[in-house]
């Protein structure tokens, strides 16, 4: 496991991690102390940064399910773009539904990675102020989701394989996105999926909200990162209808079992990626290469499959889901 980075924390951090923040402060005024001075400072770094490690690992156990979904919101945890910019060797981005416009809250294009081509499809947050009023903040319009499918299906025409990246609170709630056919685009998608005859893996990287997430999300595998959420609802919407009040969020999220452990326990997800210590936030590059090696090692198993299998598993898995232990479905 990578330790975390000891570098100084980004004015939005997260509550739990102050004495987190204020240790690598520490050690970072250490580590320009020993180098500028004749002053011997070495021991007392490592014995710091050993209490980093432990401490982190503490922490970061016994988070509650509202701490890991604002850890799944953090900041500088990465992207789309940033997968994009640091696990692909060649990228070819491909815009527009042919019908209304490009929704830049979802991105597609060709990718390339170790040799192996596939169509990448993803939310896009985007990073600066400007850039995250453009996409919406990852939440897409129908047109978004009409590109995504369209770009599915071109895929499938050329024999590619297809890789989603979800991260959304959910679909943008807008009149005009109503007025195009929100609800009807996610349920295409959805629905049209299942039949893509190449295989689909999809991975949930940060937020995984409502039908926003589905829309992208039907996938021979499916998985998420550590500290990253998948659920009907965000917590907030969840106090919002049942509460009439977001203070509840943090016991929304416990009731509604978003947490990647949660998940997986009830078979809704494949597999559970883990991230650096400390959350992917700590360490882009090493959370990058943990989910690069899943997806590879997804796409080159998929690949091998005949596709009427591959369908035909696809479904029961879908099917499967809910299932009570030892029931079976036709």
């Amino acid at each position: 496991m990578s330790e975390p980075s000891a570098r100084p924390a980004a004015q939005d951090g997260l509550a739990f991690e102050r004495p987190l923040n204020e240790l690598q402060t520490k050690i970072a005024e250490l580590r320009k102390l020993n180098s500028g001075s004749h002053l011997e400072l070495a021991g007392e770094i490592d014995l710091l940064e050993d209490r980093l490690r432990r401490q982190t690992a503490e922490v970061y156990a016994q988070l509650s399910p509202w701490e890991r979904v604002n850890v799944a919101r953090h900041a500088e945890r990465p992207l789309t773009s940033d997968y994009i910019q640091l696990m692909l060797d060649d990228f070819v981005e491909l815009h527009g539904d042919r019908v209304f416009g490009d929704d830049r809250a979802i991105v597609t294009g060709f990718a390339c990675m170790e040799g192996l081509r596939f169509l990448l499809v993803g939310h896009r947050k985007g990073k600066t102020v400007k850039d995250r009023l453009a996409c919406n903040f990852g939440c897409a319009h129908p047109e978004g989701y009409r590109k995504a499918m369209q770009k599915m299906r071109l895929a499938e025409k050329l024999g590619l394989p297809i890789v989603s990246f979800i991260n959304t609170p959910g679909a943008y709630p807008g009149i005009g996105a109503e007025e195009r056919g929100q609800a009807a685009a996610i349920a295409r998608n959805i629905l049209d999926m299942f039949e893509i005859r190449v295989p689909i893996v999809c991975m949930v990287i940060g937020e995984g909200g409502s039908g926003g997430a589905l829309g992208i999300g039907v996938g021979d595998r499916v998985g998420m990162l550590e500290n990253s959420y998948y659920s009907v609802i965000s917590p907030e919407g969840c106090a919002a209808i049942l509460w009439k009040s977001g203070d509840k969020a943090p016991e929304a999220a416990e009731a509604l079992k978003l947490t990647s452990k949660d998940l997986l326990r009830l078979g809704l997800v494949d597999k559970v990626v883990e991230e650096p210590l400390g959350g992917a936030h700590r360490d882009p590059k090493g959370a990058v290469e943990r989910v690069k090696r899943q997806i590879l090692e997804w796409l080159r198993e998929l690949m091998a499959l005949p596709v009427d299998e591959l369908l035909a598993r696809r479904h029961r898995k879908f099917r499967g889901m809910g299932t009570p232990i030892g029931v079976t479905r036709a």
